[in-house]
């Protein structure tokens, strides 16, 4: 069983990744932690704590609060793809007799900065922990900037970001996670751990559509598809206005799932920058990925340049409704 830490600014997809992660046996989930970045760092945090209700388990991983802005700019939240709350206003819908349909738990948050917890992790199982991070990175940044040897003792970095032969996201060149905390990003990948990352390359290949869901949802009741299904419609309306298509980028869940099975994506080993500095550049992810470019060479990080999209749509829905 593999030890991962899930470092997340819970959107909709990252919502989806952490049910994702918590369905897989394969993954011992020892802490979820939360960074500002899709939606500010409260509602970050409350999000966490609503989906991990929706799975009614007696014990859950830590929680951990992270880091409320990035190291060197403002925060830049995303409401027009994730909706005010983060969940694409689920926060907001109640059943017939006025109970939230998606109440918030009791879950307690340490006292422990996320930060601090992935150095006490990684102090606790050296050359064990899988850090996951499908949100800006400034946390995992902060544990560097503290701690370099000891965060150099993660077995690995599964890292959502990035764009490289398409357009991007949040600006022409730039990714959003990446955007959000260009320095932070450069600071992670700097760091020498090996490192796979899920670029907009591969993530953009793979698309939930509602029929999908409701598909699945024919075979019996299920809250983790209902959840699915009311989450992610704000989230595919949004789609539908800015690219023409009604469905759901599997962003966050794909890097859960490369944790699980790396061979859901192909991967090209490289050397990858990011442009901390530039007017119309900055949170650029740079590296060569041709199989023979002149300017690539071996490195610590695999980018993902495509996946599986029907194994792992797959595998995602039957994780949801329960099969392993």
């Amino acid at each position: 069983m593999k030890r991962v830490i899930l470092d997340t600014d819970t959107g909709v997809d990252d919502a989806l990744a952490i049910l994702l992660a918590m369905r897989s046996p394969e993954l011992s989930v020892e802490a979820v932690a939360g960074v500002a970045g899709n939606a500010p760092l409260n509602h970050v945090m409350s999000n966490i704590r609503r989906v991990l209700g929706l799975l009614a388990r007696a014990e859950y991983p830590a929680l951990a609060r992270g880091e409320p802005e990035p190291l060197l700019r403002p925060l830049q939240a995303a409401p027009e793809m994730h909706g005010p709350d983060g969940l694409g206003g689920v926060t907001q819908l109640h059943r017939a007799d006025g109970s939230p349909r998606y109440p918030e738990p009791a879950l307690p948050v340490g006292p422990q900065p996320a930060a601090e917890l992935f150095l006490d992790l990684v102090t606790a199982y050296p050359d064990e922990i899988t850090l996951i991070a499908v949100g800006p990175l400034t946390n995992a940044a902060r544990a560097v900037l503290k701690d370099r040897q000891r965060m150099r003792r993660l077995k690995e970095i599964i890292v959502m970001g990035g764009a490289f032969r398409r357009y991007s996201n949040a600006r022409v060149h730039a990714e959003f996670n990446i955007h959000v905390d260009p320095m932070a990003a450069q600071i992670v990948f700097n760091l020498g751990v090996p490192m796979t990352l899920i670029p907009l390359d591969a993530t953009e290949q793979v698309i939930l559509s509602r029929s999908m869901v409701e598909e699945v949802m024919r075979e019996g009741e299920n809250p983790l598809l209902e959840f699915a299904r009311d989450a992610t419609a704000y989230y595919m309306q949004a789609h539908l206005v800015q690219d023409g298509f009604e469905g759901a980028y599997m962003h966050d869940p794909l890097a859960v799932g490369v944790a699980v099975r790396p061979e859901f994506v192909q991967t090209v080993e490289s050397v990858v920058s990011v442009e901390t500095r530039g007017y119309h550049t900055c949170g650029m992810a740079v590296a060569d990925l041709r199989p023979e470019g002149r300017w690539r060479r071996p490195g610590h990080i695999k980018v993902a340049t495509g996946a599986d999209a029907e194994s792992f749509l797959s595998f995602f829905l039957e994780r949801l409704k329960g099969a392993s």
